[in-house]
């Protein structure tokens, strides 16, 4: 693992959003983003009453489980911005027998499919699995993470005509082509497995569950954003790491991994310690680009004023860590 230090500024790196003016950073005292934190009746989470966007939601986060997605959130955007999975089943004969597949998903996050040729190699039951894997650009390239997700459930066919002309919509809204709907199959969710990356232990979410939940909305934009971030803020993103998190060593490198509507991941980099991975919430849910953009930018004036002694540090600090057993590629 190679580390890399930072050097640290006397000011604040220039922001990639928008700010008023050029002294944004430095006149604490008129700053939009002003802080006011008050003392409520729950456990203050970090920045809890910071208001920056109109996008951002009334209601702040208050409970620690609150601070991120549930896996059945995590497997709907998973599957929402994935089109191709490897397929599990049992032949006639019973062997196990994978083959890659592509899909599209309806609103509930039911998988649709398209068989080319007859499914006389599932099983007579038609029990499957599909197991998806989130591998976007920026995370594929640092090799940081896979999120992943199986699904398990009963391959049908649907005999509904209006059903049918609804998933040849879904299919063709995905990949911009017509298909024979004589072909058209679906998964009927039974249960579905969440895990954040190989080699760790996953979770299982329920039909109900997964059909109840909702992809996030950051899902479209958050690679780019993350990009952005770690391209042109790399030094408020190493601040957040001495500032927002209770730390016992030394971070030589920090990175942001994703960003959704509660908050955002970091990796950490410790040429003593080694690698860790901490979650950083937003002040409140955001609902799209423009409320995460104004978060992220509030949350790196607060974190600068703490810095250097302007504002007190009047925020609980992110303690818990998740070590990285794995080399960095």
């Amino acid at each position: 693992m190679i580390s890399r230090t930072q050097t640290l500024l006397t000011t604040p790196s220039t922001s990639i959003f928008p700010t008023t003016n050029s002294q944004f950073h430095k006149q604490s005292a008129a700053s939009s983003c002003r802080i006011k934190l008050r003392k409520t009746q729950f456990r203050k989470s970090l920045y809890q009453t910071l208001k920056c966007s109109a996008t951002v939601v009334s209601e702040p986060i208050r409970a620690e489980s609150e601070h991120k997605p549930s896996p059945a959130e995590v497997s709907r955007t998973i599957m929402e911005l994935s089109s191709v999975g490897t397929i599990s089943t049992l032949t006639h004969e019973g062997w196990p027998l994978g083959f890659g597949v592509r899909f599209a998903v309806d609103s509930h996050g039911t998988p649709v499919l398209c068989f080319d040729a007859p499914t006389n190699q599932i099983s007579p039951d038609m029990r499957s699995s599909l197991h998806v894997q989130l591998i976007p650009t920026q995370l594929k390239q640092c090799g940081l993470r896979t999120p992943q997700c199986t699904i398990q459930g009963i391959i049908e066919k649907p005999e509904d005509r209006m059903a049918l002309k609804r998933l040849h919509s879904v299919w063709k809204k995905r990949f911009g082509e017509e298909v024979d709907e004589n072909l058209i199959y679906v998964i009927a969710v039974e249960r579905v497995l969440q895990m954040e990356d190989f080699n760790e232990d996953g979770m299982w979410v329920t039909s109900v569950g997964y059909r109840g939940a909702k992809p996030d909305p950051l899902r479209d934009f958050a690679e780019k954003l993350v990009d952005e971030i770690n391209a042109n803020n790399m030094e408020d993103v190493l601040r957040f790491s001495r500032i927002c998190a209770d730390l016992n060593f030394q971070v030589s490198e920090a990175k942001i991994v994703w960003v959704d509507r509660l908050g955002f991941d970091m990796r950490l980099w410790s040429a003593q310690n080694g690698v860790y991975e901490i979650r950083i919430p937003f002040p409140r849910e955001v609902a799209d680009e423009k409320g995460a953009k104004s978060s992220f930018n509030c949350m790196s004036q607060l974190a600068w004023e703490v810095e250097k002694n302007f504002q007190a540090l009047d925020f609980e600090k992110v303690k818990q860590l998740k070590q990285i057993i794995h080399r960095r590629t």
